[in-house]
């Protein structure tokens, strides 16, 4: 199929998503943004916020009823019909996609001493506080980026209402194992000796009653019981 033919085919808001050009004619001017003609059953909106200028009072200084103009899709409501749009390309990681937890590949964009800014694609930069640049001590973020660097980070925090993304570049927690002293490991535990003395206790019970002798008295077993009941309670609560 020609590059002709795919620009001809016709729009549905099914194949719309969030960050498609295309374009359209302005067919209604309001004090709060145009509605635009993209090809679809409903007009889509052009907000004021939206027109790739700050300040706007008037949305005819910008745009008129009658423009051809280029957009960008900003959000698609396939239940409702409508389609936002948008002068300026939006960012390839919206707000609302990101998550803790994300790993991504940004570039350094500016380094201060309390930290630094990676962009990672989305409306702003992420920023890297100081104390999450490594895993050891940190004294300057210099020492450990430089603006243009490519370094991974994860997404520790997005708080929408203010626009920020807090970033670490501690991605692996890694499980460090403590040695155990052989000699230590082998050397048995107060709790161990007093179940070892019950059960050879028991042992010795059974070995009595099968041979015929008298088997030990009940007190005796009793006093091992509370031995061992009452280490277990001191293990628990030591």
């Amino acid at each position: 199929m020609s590059a002709d033919a795919e620009s001809s085919a016709p729009i549905t808001i099914d194949t719309l998503k969030p960050g498609v050009e295309l374009s359209g004619t302005v067919k209604n001017v309001e004090l709060f943004g145009a509605f635009v003609d993209i090809g679809i059953a409903e007009d889509a909106l052009l907000h004021i916020s939206q027109l790739g200028k700050s300040d706007v009072r008037n949305v005819e200084d910008v745009v008129k009823i009658g423009d051809e103009i280029s957009a960008f899709v900003l959000k698609v409501d396939k239940n409702s019909g409508r389609v936002a749009l948008s002068l300026t390309k939006p960012p390839d990681l919206p707000w609302e996609s990101l998550t803790a937890g994300e790993v991504f590949t940004g570039t350094v964009v500016r380094v201060e001493n309390f930290g630094v800014f990676v962009d990672i694609g989305s409306e702003k930069p992420g920023m890297v506080h100081v104390s999450e640049l490594a895993d050891g001590f940190v004294k300057s973020p210099s020492d450990v980026v430089s603006i243009g660097d490519k370094v991974q980070v994860r997404v520790l925090k997005v708080n929408t209402r203010k626009r920020q993304i807090d970033l670490s570049m501690k991605l692996v927690e890694e499980m460090t194992e403590v040695p155990v002293d052989e000699d230590e490991e082998e050397l048995p535990t107060a709790m161990a000796l007093a179940f070892r003395k019950a059960m050879e206790t028991q042992d010795e019970e059974e070995e009595d009653t099968t041979s015929g002798a008298k088997p030990v008295a009940r007190s005796k077993r009793q006093e091992q019981d509370e031995i061992l009941a009452r280490t277990l309670r001191d293990h628990s609560t030591g």
